[in-house]
């Protein structure tokens, strides 16, 4: 590994990475920085192509005969929560640490896959394609996002998802499941008993909601995790609601499938359901992998994720894997340390180097 050459790199991400802390980049608002990334690649020769505000791109001796690995990650951010006491926009360094929105979820892995790309862009002897994909809608799970720029992108083997695990392996991760409820009872006047009761009706299932334990409980993940966060019912305190609707949170393991899980809901309640979306499954990927071999070699630890990415998404194995602290995430005064964006690129580095060798079939 040239020492010299991962040190400019280096130099080269954190500008980079303030640069794009100056731009707002919200959820479906990422034009501007999706433009200066593909300026910074464009001026180092790379051949930049995007798909709406998605830009991927892939390595000089591209061979289809080859397995494809994807480094993705994304430049979308939340807003600024209400605890900021610093401008999220302007980034600042102080005793070592890299401040401003964005920088830690997930502009410090964003920028250190881009520089491990540009790293290994011209080599002749990978074994393996390599494609950097630079996604937008990451941070609302939209589907103008990963998911539209895989089909265009073509085949994939396998993919490091940049997100903040302390450059430790996430192998495992677990899915969401949102789901909308309905009671249906009858209206009535509260003052002559009149009618059905629904909010009566939504407790004896929300009862049984936070009662039921599910059976398989994953050795990454833990078990299935179950939350009602949300209700809502009634127009005025003398009539009886006809209706209650109420919101529950699951955080699946890979244990279970959505359509399972909905399934033994409907078996068990009264109430109608209503998913809004199936699409974040939870996913794993093999200690046996090259990718995770890779990182056991270099003394790097298994865990599983209990927060979803666009690791979700992929269809194919994919380790999540990048510097920062997920515990900072959506944080007020979020920041990385410079030092682990160093170190993220040199992992990352090596990570790729021992997957040369170990060859994906």
């Amino acid at each position: 590994m040239e020492k010299t050459a991962i040190k400019e790199l280096y130099h080269q991400a954190v500008e980079l990475l303030r640069q794009m802390i100056a731009i707002p980049s919200f959820s479906k608002e990422e034009d501007q920085v999706s433009q200066l990334l593909t300026d910074f690649l464009s001026a180092r020769g790379v051949s930049v192509q995007k798909h709406q505000l998605n830009l991927w791109t892939g390595n000089k001796y591209y061979d289809p005969l080859k397995p494809t690995l994807l480094l993705n990650s994304h430049f979308d951010t939340v807003k600024p929560n209400s605890g900021y006491t610093r401008d999220p926009f302007l980034p600042q360094i102080e005793e070592g640490k890299l401040f401003g929105l964005g920088s830690n979820d997930a502009g410090g892995c964003l920028v250190s896959l881009i520089a491990t790309f540009l790293y290994f862009k011209d080599r002749e002897d990978l074994s393996f394609n390599l494609v950097l994909a630079a996604v937008a809608e990451e941070e609302i799970s939209g589907k103008n996002g990963t998911e539209s720029l895989l089909s265009v992108i073509g085949k994939v083997d396998c993919a490091i998802v940049g997100e903040p695990t302390l450059m430790q392996m996430a192998v495992a991760e677990k899915g969401l499941l949102v789901i909308d409820f309905t009671a249906r009872g009858k209206s009535g006047h509260a003052a002559r008993n009149e009618g059905e009761n629904a909010i009566t009706k939504a407790i004896r299932d929300i009862n049984w909601l936070n009662n039921y334990q599910f059976e398989k409980v994953s050795p990454l993940l833990g078990p299935v995790r179950l939350s009602v966060t949300q209700i809502n019912a009634g127009t005025q305190h003398n009539v009886i609601p006809d209706t209650c609707s109420f919101v529950a949170d699951i955080r699946l393991n890979e244990l279970y499938t959505h359509e399972e899980v909905l399934e033994l809901l409907q078996a068990n309640l009264k109430s109608e359901i209503a998913p809004r979306s199936t699409r974040i499954k939870s996913s794993a990927i093999s200690e046996s992998h090259p990718l995770v071999q890779s990182g056991l070699l270099l003394g790097k630890e298994m865990y599983g994720s209990p927060t979803t990415s666009d690791k979700a998404l992929m269809p194919f194995p994919a380790l999540k894997m990048g510097p920062g602290d997920s515990a900072r995430s959506h944080t007020a005064d979020e920041f990385i340390y410079l030092n682990e964006i160093e170190d993220g690129i040199e992992t990352y580095t090596r990570l790729l180097e021992q997957f040369n060798q170990l060859k994906l079939a």
